[in-house]
């Protein structure tokens, strides 16, 4: 079997013991089935920047930040140590996002080595331990659904409160074990706080498990879980166990710009002639 020199450089290491067969192939990545630590896992190959097929790259990237400021300079001018230090920082994105969300309780793959740009983490299984499927690949039936649906929503607000958006959600991305749905695909992944975009991204998300809840019939649920949810982060008040209503009105006061530019003005006299009493 021809197999990534990634993939190599793990087994000269011990730390495969052995690549079983492929089991997918994705935008970013390729993904195998291998043995190692004496069971079953799965090992993440990513792609080369030349072979990824994911465009809008930039707007995922924002707010990512490296421990270097050296490196962070040179990414910013993008030079080709920058360029290096980028595409490294891309790699590890998703490990290190992984990290932070199993600490904050959300059901994500567990990660084991992340060497030479190959990310190692446990296979999710079925009951009778094969490969876990992913959420679109399989009918679950209306009322399942609905369950997996306000599990999901859960896991999504479990990872804002940790400061994390997803960025690429949807049922192709969910695998589903005997305990419910399970996460995956972090590669996109974006910091709520420091990235623009991050409200946007995160509505899109939602939407597509909104898509996905549709896609077993109608349903007169309120489905505004993302702005309710990004309205209560935004002023503090989205918590780990926050349950939703799928409700939100967005405030319809409107700012007096008349009355606040009287009221700079006002206080720009007030200070002139502070100060002309001063002198």
């Amino acid at each position: 079997m021809r197999f990534p020199t990634g993939l190599r450089s793990l087994l000269d290491h011990g730390l495969i013991d052995e690549v079983v067969r492929p089991l997918m192939s994705g935008k970013e990545a390729q993904v195998y089935l291998v043995v190692s630590g004496g069971e079953h896992r799965v090992a993440k190959v990513y792609k080369e920047a030349t072979h990824r097929s994911f465009k809008h790259r930039a707007s995922y990237t924002e707010g990512r930040k490296s421990r270097n400021s050296r490196d962070q300079r040179a990414m910013a001018k993008r030079t080709r140590h920058g360029k290096a230090q980028e595409e490294a920082a891309w790699r590890s994105a998703e490990v290190d996002t992984i990290y932070r969300l199993q600490d904050a309780g959300v059901r994500v793959p567990t990660p084991y080595h992340f060497v030479d740009g190959v990310l190692v983490m446990e296979l999710v299984q079925n009951e009778d331990g094969s490969p876990a499927p992913r959420l679109g690949e399989v009918h679950v039936g209306a009322e399942r659904a609905h369950v997996i649906f306000d599990q999901l929503i859960s896991e999504v607000v479990k990872m804002l409160c940790a400061g994390i958006v997803h960025g690429d959600l949807s049922d192709f991305n969910v695998l589903l074990d005997a305990n419910g749905p399970v996460v995956i695909d972090f590669p996109q992944s974006i910091d709520a706080a420091r990235n623009q975009s991050a409200r946007e991204i995160l509505i899109r998300d939602v939407n597509n498990l909104n898509q996905f809840l549709l896609g077993y019939g109608p349903t007169k649920r309120p489905l505004q879980h993302a702005a309710e949810m990004w309205a209560m982060y935004e002023k503090g008040e989205l918590l780990p166990d926050t349950k939703l209503t799928g409700i939100y009105k967005a405030s319809k006061a409107r700012v007096d710009l008349q009355g606040l530019l009287k009221e700079l003005e006002d206080d720009e006299a007030d200070e002139m002639r502070r100060r002309a009493a001063e002198s």
